[in-house]
Formats: structure tokens, sequence, C-alpha cells
């Protein structure tokens, strides 16, 4: 996502043409969700040009096609997998992992779904997976299942923490409109690889939303001295400062490991003028 209307002409400038609007964000930030990609394959020459509005270094972490995970199930993937790979194939290591997003109802039963499923992918691309059933979260024997499952093939567990989203009721319509989508589960915050992922949902109050993320700057902060590479996204429910409070987790993190690298300073939203 780098399109968000409520950032369009206050952090990013507008209008901009489609080649240009990715290259904006990533001035404000060195990775992006792929979400829009769990909604339909997108064509290779669109691709092609978020190639040329970032960096090498920049992350891409691509949501899964939801013909695979949620209509197929890891069942019957080979030509939606291969018309998705072939897609994203411009972006070369810009693809920091494909995010596998599996539904509520994927429970622990459908682990080895999982596992086969997981041993079929090329190992060109490292693979993050996401999962929402209570189980994996409040049963030691599931978790130990799954992470078996993903250790062996060295894929990521994403915890997406809501935590502090669900810590009190909703004050306003976005809030309430997330509290109906968004999963309820237990904080979970091991890395399985030297790359874990992170997304957490914050409230529109950015002062608990800070409150809510101090534990991920200490757990962040270990990993990068532990010698891994995190990405951490941050959400709040309407987004609306999704990347001013990323970059402000960033410099926290930053002001516990110095050498963390700064991040780019953001495209003026409005024309330089010499006066």
């Amino acid at each position: 996502m780098w399109t968000h209307k409520s950032w369009q002409g206050r952090l990013l400038a507008h209008p901009l043409p489609p080649q240009e609007r990715l290259r904006h964000y990533a001035s404000w930030c060195d990775a992006v969700e792929g979400n829009t990609t769990f909604y339909a394959t997108p064509a290779r020459d669109t691709v092609t040009s978020w190639t040329r509005q970032t960096d090498p270094d920049f992350r891409f972490v691509l949501k899964l096609p939801k013909v695979i995970t949620h209509e197929r199930r890891l069942t019957d993937f080979e030509e939606p997998l291969r018309a998705f790979l072939d897609a994203i194939e411009p972006l070369g290591p810009r693809t920091h992992a494909l995010w596998i997003q599996l539904p509520g109802s994927f429970s622990p039963a459908d682990v080895p779904t999982l596992s086969r499923f997981l041993g079929q992918l090329p190992r060109s691309h490292r693979y993050a997976v996401e999962v929402r059933h209570p189980a994996f979260f409040d049963d030691p024997r599931a978790a130990q299942l799954l992470a078996e499952a993903l250790t062996t093939v060295a894929a990521e567990w994403i915890p997406f923490d809501t935590t502090a989203f669900f810590a009190s009721p909703p004050t306003s319509d976005a809030e309430r409109d997330a509290w109906t989508k968004k999963p309820r589960v237990p904080l979970r915050s091991l890395a399985l690889t030297n790359r874990p992922i992170v997304r957490y949902l914050g409230r529109d109050d950015t002062t608990r939303t800070v409150e809510g993320w101090q534990r991920w700057v200490d757990v962040t902060a270990d990993w990068l001295r532990e010698g891994r590479s995190p990405t951490v996204f941050i959400h709040t429910p309407d987004n609306a400062d999704a990347p001013v409070l990323a970059r402000r987790f960033h410099d926290e993190v930053r002001a516990r490991v110095p050498e963390l690298e700064a991040l780019p300073e953001p495209i003026p939203v409005d024309p330089l003028t010499l006066f």
C-alpha cells in the first residue's frame, strides 16, 4: 500500500502519475506490504515499474493471492502460483518475502497441508506465514507443530500484534470498523529466522500507539544486536499517519542501536522554491 488517500497532498505530493507514487512512498519507508496482490496478480509491466521506482535494497513483502491461500487452501495451486511468480520476477532481490496469510479457519489440523505446500515452493524466495486460528496461540502443542513445519523450510511466522488495539473499546468509526475485522490473538514475539517480520496495529491515539509498541522497540533492538534483519510494519485503524509513525518507530529503535542506518529524507510535498 503506497497510495493511501489521506497521504495525498499531505505526506506525498498530489497529484502524482502512477509511475511516481511508489517512488515518493519509498522516500518515507524502505519496505511495503503488498496487500493488493492478495486480490489480483499484478501485470508484469506494473511490477517492472516498481523496480524503477525503488532502490535495490527496498523490501517488498508480497501477499500470495487469495485464490491460493483462501479459495484453494494450498491445494491445486500450481497454475496461479506460477503466474504470480512470473509476474513478480522483475523485483529480484527486492522481494524480501512472500507472505502466506491463512484464513482464521486454517487450524492445527491443516498444518500437514501447509507443510506439503511449503515443501513444493521454489527455494529462490523466502516465505513468511501468518496464522489467525486461536489454537496456534493458546495451545503450545499446536504452536510447536506449526513452528516445526516452518523451520523445516526456513520460513518465518509473522505475528500480527493487535493487543494494544483491543486493550479498550473503540472510539472512532475507523476503530469500530477494525474492531470487527482484525484478529484478536495473544502476543507472540519469537523469531524463527534471521529475517523476522512483524505487523503491529495501534490506535487512532498516537500516544497509545507508541505506548503499545514499546515491547517491539525492545525486541527489534535485540534482534538487530543478534545480527537479524527485522522488518516491522506499523498500522493504525485509518493508517492516516502510518508513514510518520513508522519513521518514529525506526528512530526509537535507532536510539537503542545507533549503527542502524537512517531512513531517507522524504521527498517534499511541495516543490522547492528559491524564495
